[in-house]
């Protein structure tokens, strides 16, 4: 009997599944082509069909036909990728896998004439073009496109001085660290030489976990502060908690007991909570305002108004309360809270709370929502929340609002669709609806008097043929307003009637920035399209140019696209636009499904307006930088940030065609845009696997040097270990949402990633030197403090994961420092 004879079956196996592969690579390549797409597909899937028939024949012209398509391959992957390693994967891993299949005894003796292994017709040419194909590989694996690998200057990282907070440097009392919203931290106990010995210090958990029919979009992206020898924070459902920094023992806790109607909220989210020391202020409890700005008298007879119109308690004792937290809530409030012993501050407002809905046309619950912290400024209280994306365009004002910080009385209200009125409002009038709203975090500079607000869009965001005149240049802008009377002094906008859901998400930072003649007040502001914007912080004028360029037209029908959009010279912005050939997947086949929609999508590079075919908008609303904004070391000069690359599709569907309702919990899917022609699907650009059509990196930290303005390294950041099938830490370089804060030890801290890891990188070259496994997502900005009792420096980060990010939820608030037997006995400089 033929020993050969029980491959048969093997070969005939072979031949049949080479001719299903192939015709379904020619099915899908023959539709690519029909959309002006790559030939590669139609023709090495035909050819891999007829190899098939080959091999059913038992001819050994199958072997040297497979040999030329992986040749041919080989080259054409070469072509259009370079050495491009993981782009490389999809081209010719699997190919090579069914060349060794050919080779195999069962297979390739059982073709004539079998006789030794490299002397079987075909064997050799197939063994060389699987070795091509290995060698190019072997390149892509040593050859990066990607990493800017430099260092900041030596000169930089030996610089010293303040920082310019005015914050004792063991404290972390706001947001940003500071009104300045740099996140930087001057301890210096922590240092490279140090890092790898970080631990555990202490855990605290919550127990604030997602409820039933709670949103999607649940996160815990809350950022603790720590002031008056406590940490402060805040969880999801808006529970405030006081620590013991040294141990994490509970103080005290207050919950608002929000009403956790879920099909009401599209977010679910506390940033953080502010805090407020009359004692740090002289003065304290005298408002700041201008006599002659438009300011509300400051009388103290004048009545405090309260939610809907009612006069609150007009004796205002403060002494009773003279440590604050101000925490915002899901339902629209902001409660003031003693931060001595978690009591509310009846005193203030109306027995404690401020109700955000006064003076509001529309209150359906839920649709107006403050995800970030209040800004607590020496007099003045500013109030901002975000409103329903994309829901209707009869949704709440984004009004900002000042109140009085002591007895939160209403001093000043600015309506970007009504900028010139900023007296608080007569009962029975109401802010303009609609109008664009801030829901991030706001800076501020008290020695200019400017708060600087980061503003967000008109809802909604992806048409808006019927947006206000008088907002619309307020849109995805830098907005600096006068603390005393809300009076606007200047505005930057870095998009122009911004149909993309550009808008700025980061919290400004400001810093001094040395220059040859001196220091220059700067703002700093992150955008999602990737441009970072440097102002004069003063008159808000570019000190990095930001001129206007062309972009693309042809908005749908009611509405247009302006003709123009500033670029700032300093960017993290794709290098060119996409290409067909940047669409990845992990075989040829999610590749070739993710080049077809690629095709039908329009596409005309950035700002491409969205439409009835279906638009890529990349850089994706996702944002290059998001709300973790970016981390300013100012005294070296040098910011961090973490840019993310991921495509959207934006497609518009008339309302007649389609049946459109709120999609409780999510900014993602079919959107209503109720009040406009059209409603709007918004989804990342995916392949069928669930991973993103471009290929990687997708997410990075990178550094800039600003007394140049240069990016000086820039690395890919993350692994796929928690998003894989197989839990393998591909470093592809994942997306992530969070942010970066940077130390006086010459560290930069961020957890952020997909991966459920918080790292420590050298703040000169980017070269990760330490790594903690996470107990849930890390979708928060770290935050570093040195205690007062032992001058122990802690990093502390929330790991309680991210519903739209799909990471691991949990409540685990993490404590790290060195073991104190390692820890240098000074850790932080005198305030």
């Amino acid at each position: 009997m033929d020993r050969t004879s029980h491959a048969a079956p093997w070969l005939w196996f072979t031949g049949v599944f080479f001719i299903v592969l192939g015709l379904v690579l020619a099915v899908g390549g023959g539709w690519l082509v029909s959309l002006g797409g790559s030939w590669y597909y139609l023709l090495a899937g035909l050819a891999l069909a007829f190899d098939g028939y080959l091999l059913i024949c038992r001819r050994a012209t199958a072997l040297w036909l497979y040999a030329l398509i992986l040749f041919g391959t080989t080259i054409w992957s070469v072509a259009e990728v370079r050495f491009d390693g993981w782009q490389l994967v999809p081209r010719l891993a699997v190919w090579v896998i069914l060349a060794m299949w050919l080779l195999l005894p069962w297979i390739r003796r059982r073709l004539p004439p079998a006789v030794g292994t490299w002397r079987q017709p075909g064997a050799g040419m197939l063994g060389a073009a699987i070795g091509a194909a290995l060698i190019v590989g072997a390149i892509g694996y040593f050859t990066d496109y990607r990493t800017l690998a430099g260092s900041v200057p030596e000169a930089s990282m030996l610089a010293v001085g303040d920082d310019g907070s005015g914050v004792p440097s063991a404290d972390w009392p706001a947001y940003g660290r500071s009104s300045l919203g740099d996140r930087y931290a001057p301890a210096t106990q922590i240092t490279p030489v140090n890092v790898a010995g970080l631990k555990v210090a202490w855990t605290f958990h919550t127990g604030d976990f997602k409820g039933p029919g709670d949103p999607v979009e649940i996160a815990n992206e809350v950022t603790p502060i720590k002031a008056n020898g406590k940490l402060y924070l805040c969880t999801p459902h808006n529970i405030v908690i006081a620590l013991d920094p040294d141990t994490g023992k509970e103080l005290w806790r207050f919950d608002p007991k929000i009403n956790r109607d879920a099909k009401t909220y599209q977010h679910m989210i506390c940033r953080g909570v502010a805090y407020y020391d009359s004692g740090s202020y002289p003065s304290a409890s005298t408002p700041a305002a201008s006599p002659t700005a438009g300011a509300a008298p400051s009388a103290p007879d004048r009545p405090v108004m309260a939610p809907h119109g009612a006069v609150a308690a007009e004796s205002i004792h403060f002494d009773s309360c003279p440590r604050r937290i101000f925490a915002p809530t899901a339902d629209a409030t902001i409660v003031a809270i003693n931060a001595d012993n978690g009591q509310l501050c009846t005193g203030f407002g109306n027995n404690g709370v401020i109700a955000l809905y006064q003076g509001m046309a529309m209150t359906e619950r839920g649709v107006l929502n403050p995800t970030s912290p209040p800004l607590a400024t020496r007099h003045v209280l500013i109030v901002s929340a975000s409103v329903a994306d994309n829901d209707s365009t009869y949704e709440p004002s984004g009004v900002i609002r000042g109140y009085d910080i002591d007895t939160g009385r209403l001093l000043w209200n600015w309506d970007s669709a009504d900028p010139d009125r900023t007296e608080p409002l007569p009962e029975g009038e109401y802010y303009k609806h609609n109008s664009p709203n801030s829901w991030s975090v706001s800076s501020a500079d008290e020695k200019l008097g400017l708060v600087y607000i980061p503003m967000g869009n008109q809802t909604p965001d992806m048409w808006g043929g019927n947006r206000y005149p008088e907002g619309e240049k307020f849109n995805s802008a830098i907005v600096a307003l006068d603390i005393a009377t809300g009076r606007l002094r200047w505005s930057f906008q870095t998009v122009h009637h911004d149909l993309w859901d550009m808008d700025i998400g980061g919290q400004p930072s400001l810093v001094d920035l040395d220059t040859p003649s001196g220091k220059t007040p700067a703002l700093i502001a992150s955008t999602k399209r990737g441009d970072i914007y440097v102002l004069d912080r003063r008159d808000g004028k570019p000190i990095v140019p930001a001129p206007e360029q062309p972009v693309p037209q042809g908005a749908a029908e009611g509405d247009y696209s302006a003709p123009t959009q500033p670029f700032s010279a300093l960017s993290f912005k794709p290098e060119r636009p996409l290409r067909e050939s940047d669409m990845w997947g992990t075989t040829p086949y999610d590749q070739l499904i993710c080049r077809i929609k690629f095709r039908q999508l329009r596409y005309d590079g950035i700002f491409t307006p969205p439409s009835e075919q279906g638009s890529l908008i990349y850089p994706g609303n996702y944002g290059i930088f998001d709300w973790g904004g970016v981390a300013v070391d100012p005294v070296r000069q040098v910011l961090v940030g973490n840019p993310d690359y991921v495509a959207y599709v934006s497609r518009l569907y008339r309302r007649e065609k389609v049946e459109a309702k709120r999609a409780a919990g999510s900014e993602q899917s079919l959107q209503p845009m109720t009040g406009t022609p059209f409603a709007v699907a918004l989804n990342p650009l995916l392949s069928p696997l669930g991973i993103p059509c471009q290929a990687p990196p997708w997410g990075y930290i990178a550094a800039v040097d600003l007394q140049t303005m240069r990016k000086v390294w820039m690395h890919r950041n993350g692994t796929v270990v928690d998003k894989s099938p197989l839990p393998i830490p591909l470093p592809l370089g994942v997306p992530g949402l969070g942010g970066a804060m940077v130390t006086g030890g010459g560290l930069v801290f961020m957890s952020a990633t997909t991966d459920n890891y918080l790292r420590a990188y050298d703040l000169r070259t980017g070269t990760k030197l330490w790594e903690a496994r996470l107990p849930a997502g890390g979708q928060a900005v770290p935050m570093s403090y040195v205690s007062d009792k032992s001058g122990r420096q802690y990093v502390v980060l929330m790991a309680g994961g991210h519903g739209s990010l799909g990471t691991k939820m949990g409540d685990t608030l993490m404590a790290y420092a060195l073991p104190q037997s390692r820890a240098p006995a000074s850790a932080a400089s005198a305030p």
